[in-house]
């Protein structure tokens, strides 16, 4: 998943397309390879422009020289705007998803539900350029999305997804709690982490104090849901 805003802010560094070592599967020919290693860097140049001008600042010409391909190649790989736009938040996703679950040959086992749902909000809030512009390209889209239906519903499935990965969390943490009250303890995180981004983003909330209100969120909601009827304590195991 995913971090969300309106990035006002600028970069602090510029995320180099090359900034990444591409490896290509066993039996995968020469040409396929480099196919793929082309589609990449223009997904990264597109991630990268979006974050800096915005979905309605987004350019071919510039798109193609981030990347370093020609715009022929960019209409080849993608066959109009909102393909492009789709594929980009898809790669945006999968980015998010990979800096918040980690490295899946990790042999190290997930901590206990609350500890996991609390360890993946928070890698959304790093001061690191990766994830800097990966949730302001990911709030660039968001504001698109009032002038643009179908990257609306692109973005409604995709925040569906990141919703119910975090009521399912929950659920593990708090077996006992109804799945209406996971969703909306779920809906509400999601959001305050939303709003959190966006001020830190902009500089007027610093990263720290960001984390440590989303924590105190986080606790908040599970206390909320132990205090149901026939609560049950919170899930201590993996």
């Amino acid at each position: 998943m995913r971090s969300p805003e309106y990035g006002q802010m600028r970069l602090l560094t510029k995320v180099s397309v090359n900034r990444q070592a591409r490896a290509c599967g066993p039996g995968t020919g020469e040409k396929e390879c480099g196919m793929k290693d082309r589609r990449r860097a223009i997904l990264e140049a597109a991630a990268l422009v979006i974050a800096r001008r915005g979905v309605r600042g987004l350019r071919v010409d510039e798109l193609a020289a981030e990347a370093g391909v020609s715009k022929a190649l960019v209409y080849y790989h993608f066959e109009d705007r909102a393909g492009l736009l789709r594929s980009t938040l898809e790669f945006i996703g999968a980015r998010a998803e990979r800096y918040t679950r980690g490295d899946p040959a990790d042999p190290r086992e997930p901590g206990p539900p609350l500890e996991e749902l609390e360890r993946r909000l928070l890698l959304e809030l790093q001061e690191v350029p990766e994830v800097r512009e990966n949730s302001t390209a990911w709030g660039e889209l968001r504001a698109g999305a009032v002038f643009d239906p179908e990257l609306r519903e692109e973005l409604a499935r995709a925040r569906a997804d990141w919703v119910r990965e975090v009521a399912d969390l929950l659920g593990l943490a708090v077996p006992a709690a109804p799945e209406a009250r996971l969703v909306t303890a779920a809906e509400r995180l999601t959001a305050l982490l939303e709003g959190l981004s966006t001020r830190w983003l902009i500089g007027v909330l610093p990263v720290g104090h960001a984390r440590e209100l989303l924590r105190q969120g986080i606790a908040a909601e599970a206390r909320a849901l132990l205090a149901l009827p026939d609560r049950r304590a919170v899930c201590t195991t993996g």
